[in-house]
């Protein structure tokens, strides 16, 4: 009698990963290629990056200015909210219909991180919507994770950058530096145990990189962001132009989960 698959097969099938062979214990042995480990030098972190304590609701900056990144280090999560809602650090304030600050868990273990809001995220002020959320929502349900449960979905900017085309592009590097307090606060206050780096921007402006640095450089190691473990995989909108590299990023997200469960600094 042929058995009736699990969501887990279901899921990685969904990814185009696959097959996963079931031992006779049950227990699964993934087809994903085997990756070296290889710990990296600490990147050096923003002071922003660093825990510390939690500001007054005085301290929050008045609407429509630019709070300065020690500001910015003393917030909590309303007063950080509505700094990133009223930001003008940067020229993206003047083209966004919304911004888009992050979503899940807020004591989440695992946080994602990619590039920046596309059109839907602009429209609708969420993370990762549309097809690219859909299969990153099947990597996180894959891992036995879920939108809102242990997981926390952030971008490197908060406003959608917007080409000369009226296309989405990457952030500029001025851009990227005037958005990573923020981003550096949400990291101190959600505590994660991994973070998992989705794309290029991402994972340069997290790590500090020169920004010739290909993502194929990254992958498969373990990197440092201050003191919390970081991989490096593909963003979810490549894998829906080369859907090959799927099987690239399975691995990644088994590094990934290998990492959480022995790093000696989770929490």
């Amino acid at each position: 009698m042929t058995s009736t698959p699990d969501r887990r097969t279901i899921f990685l099938d969904e990814m185009g990963v696959g097959p996963v062979w079931t031992r006779r214990d049950g227990s699964h042995q993934d087809t994903a290629p085997e990756t070296s480990v290889e710990k990296q030098p600490e990147a050096a972190v923003p002071s922003a990056a660093a825990p510390s304590r939690i500001a007054s609701a005085d301290m929050a900056s008045p609407s429509g200015t630019a709070p300065s990144a020690s500001e910015i280090a003393g917030m909590d999560w309303v007063q950080l909210k509505a700094a990133v809602a009223d930001c003008v650090k940067c020229g993206l304030c003047k083209t966004r219909t919304k911004t888009v600050f992050g979503t899940g868990d807020e004591k989440a273990k695992w946080l994602f991180v990619g590039e920046g809001p596309g059109r839907n995220e602009d429209l609708q002020g969420e993370p990762f919507v549309g097809p690219a959320g859909k299969l990153l929502d099947n990597m996180l349900q894959a891992m036995g994770l879920k939108r809102g449960r242990n997981a926390n979905i952030a971008n490197i900017v908060k406003c959608r950058p917007i080409g000369a085309d009226g296309r989405d592009r990457p952030p500029t590097p001025e851009e990227a530096d005037a958005c990573m307090p923020y981003l550096q606060r949400q990291i101190a206050l959600i505590q994660p145990g991994v973070i998992v780096a989705l794309g290029k921007t991402a994972a340069l402006s997290l790590l500090g990189l020169d920004p010739d640095t290909s993502v194929g450089q990254l992958r498969g190691k373990v990197h440092r962001h201050g003191d919390l473990p970081l991989v490096v995989t593909y963003h979810p909108a490549y894998l829906l132009r080369k859907p090959a590299d799927k099987a690239k990023t399975w691995g990644d997200l088994c590094l990934a989960m290998n990492t959480y469960a022995h790093d000696d600094n989770r929490q």
